[in-house]
């Protein structure tokens, strides 16, 4: 199953490295990235695969938010289809 992550935050060295560290712990693979830093904030999407994450999706939202927290970013996780859903046209 693919999830989308999205990222936003004050730009900084390092928060991509930050994020797929925090991914690959639980198993994640990135597929795609997209990213810039719009008058200083730092955005990104990412296309990712969950089939094999070590913990239950929900819990990985969890998990990423509160990582993001930590961070200093807003970090959320959805669903591909949930995502597409909500953000067609």
């Amino acid at each position: 199953m693919k999830a989308i992550v999205t990222v936003v935050g004050k730009d900084r060295v390092g928060i991509i490295a930050q994020v797929c560290t925090t991914l690959a712990a639980y198993q994640v693979n990135v597929l795609d990235i997209s990213q810039t830093v719009m008058q200083g904030y730092f955005t990104m999407m990412m296309a990712v695969e969950v089939s094999e994450c070590t913990i239950p999706l929900a819990q990985l939202c969890d998990a990423m938010e509160e990582a993001g927290k930590e961070m200093g970013l807003s970090i959320k996780v959805q669903r591909e289809d949930i995502f597409q859903a909500m953000h067609r046209i």
